[in-house]
């Protein structure tokens, strides 16, 4: 079962998507990234490739001001509507139901700005959209924002090289491979 980790909705249940298309953060991963991060209150969070929406969540959970969800899968999107609604936190998300690059061309021309960016591609997608998606995310994203990025374990880390990285830590949980990197001034 997947569940809030902790903040205001700690420890409430969340639906997930049914079938093997999505893969959810597992609880103790995203209590992992959460202590990595500190504290989010106030943020704007995008949670890209969204799934459960179980990331963003945990972000409004620990006081994010607003999160945004992405993602194009039908049954994912029941998921992440149906929680959103669970944890009535509808006024302060949103969900846009598209691909990752419409979405993010949608977000840059509407001039919007993510302090918080949680990226959880499909493993097997990621070594062939890395470097797209973050030249993508680069003009959402100013100085001192940070990105979570979550892969496959004993797969390399992105290099996210177009992005000014200020520091960056790499964990592994099982099979899970988490960077999280913030952003420092362009240069």
């Amino acid at each position: 079962m997947i569940r809030v980790v902790g903040g205001e909705h700690g420890g409430r249940l969340l639906r997930t998507p049914p079938g093997s298309e999505s893969r959810p953060t597992s609880n103790r991963v995203r209590e992992a990234i959460f202590a990595m991060l500190g504290s989010v209150e106030g943020l704007e969070v995008l949670d890209l490739f969204a799934g459960s929406g179980a990331l963003g969540l945990e972000a409004l959970s620990r006081g994010a001001a607003h999160a945004t969800f992405v993602e194009r899968s039908p049954r994912a999107l029941a998921a992440i509507r149906a929680n959103v609604a669970a944890l009535g936190v509808g006024d302060r998300s949103r969900v846009l139901a598209r691909d990752w690059r419409a979405a993010l061309a949608a977000e840059r021309a509407a001039g919007s700005s993510y302090r918080l960016c949680l990226l959880d591609p499909p493993y097997r997608l990621l070594p062939s959209i890395a470097d797209q998606l973050v030249r993508d995310l680069a003009p959402l994203v100013p100085a001192g924002a940070m990105l979570v990025l979550e892969h496959a374990a004993g797969t390399p880390s992105p290099e996210l090289a177009s992005l000014p990285i200020a520091s960056r830590v790499h964990r592994v949980y099982g099979d899970t491979a988490v960077t999280l990197a913030r952003l420092g001034a362009a240069p």
